[in-house]
């Protein structure tokens, strides 16, 4: 299974992105899906996560409030929407699939076993 994410761009201070990730195969059997994210010259941070029937969620303080996960199993596409962007949610945004049976919540990079090509979000002011 590969991942890919989609839907970056850039986007002016206040405004809102829509993020998909659509795996090549089923992520049926992938307990967690979650979002991280890399500045420039920062490491990868959590951004956050669903578990495999949708309706847990997990985010990081700084993004809690703003960003909304969700989960379409029956579409194969995980989602990151996220609003009231700031200049500080620029970064590279990746997807990635948990480990079977893995944790819950799962905000290490370590809880997942696979990672995809990211997408990045410029948050311009």
């Amino acid at each position: 299974v590969q991942l890919q994410a989609s839907g970056g761009g850039l986007v002016q201070v206040g405004a809102s992105l829509r993020l998909s990730c659509q795996p090549s195969g089923s992520i049926y059997d992938y307990y967690a899906m979650g979002w991280f994210r890399q500045a420039p010259g920062k490491e990868r941070e959590f951004v956050s996560c669903v578990n495999w029937s949708g309706i847990s969620t997990y985010y990081s303080d700084s993004v809690k409030g703003r960003f909304t996960v969700s989960r379409d199993n029956s579409k194969n596409s995980v989602y990151l929407e996220m609003n009231s962007l700031k200049p500080e949610d620029t970064a590279v945004y990746y997807c990635a699939a948990g480990r079977s049976g893995g944790p819950w919540p799962a905000p290490r990079a370590d809880d997942y076993a696979l990672w995809g090509q990211g997408t990045l979000v410029t948050v311009s002011s």
